[in-house]
């Protein structure tokens, strides 16, 4: 069996991405850290196959992202595409926001992330 979370091939990656953070990611990650939402454990810049997703819920397989302005280019959007199939056959749920709703509306943001928790919790027998 191949291993699909944090391989080592994918270790740069995901060092270089938690090294150059985005202030937005910074942001949600201040409030997401030491289990202070619904006391889960996130991992940050999580990578799953060949993706790396922003943040991560093990337990729950649950992914968040915050997507730039570069998710909105063409190639990104095919990307994001690819990697939002990939992610569903795995039987993970990717909630997204934008970097203006982290910005403008971070306690929304937070607590539709509890939100998702609860409601997975609720579906995903123990």
């Amino acid at each position: 069996m191949t291993k699909l979370y944090n391989k080592t091939s994918e270790l740069e990656k995901r060092r270089t991405l938690r090294n150059d953070s985005t202030p937005a990611e910074t942001k949600i990650w201040a409030k997401l850290r030491g289990r202070q939402v619904e006391n889960c454990k996130f991992r940050r810049q999580y990578s799953i196959g060949a993706f790396v997703v922003d943040f991560y819920v093990p337990e729950l397989k649950l992914a968040i992202e915050i997507d730039g302005d570069s998710h909105f280019q063409p190639d990104a959007i095919e990307y994001d595409k690819e990697r939002q199939l990939f992610l569903a056959t795995k039987g993970i749920c990717v909630v997204r926001f934008t970097n203006e709703q982290v910005y403008q509306q971070l306690d929304e943001v937070v607590e539709a992330i509890a939100q998702t928790i609860y409601q997975l919790r609720q579906s995903t027998p123990p």
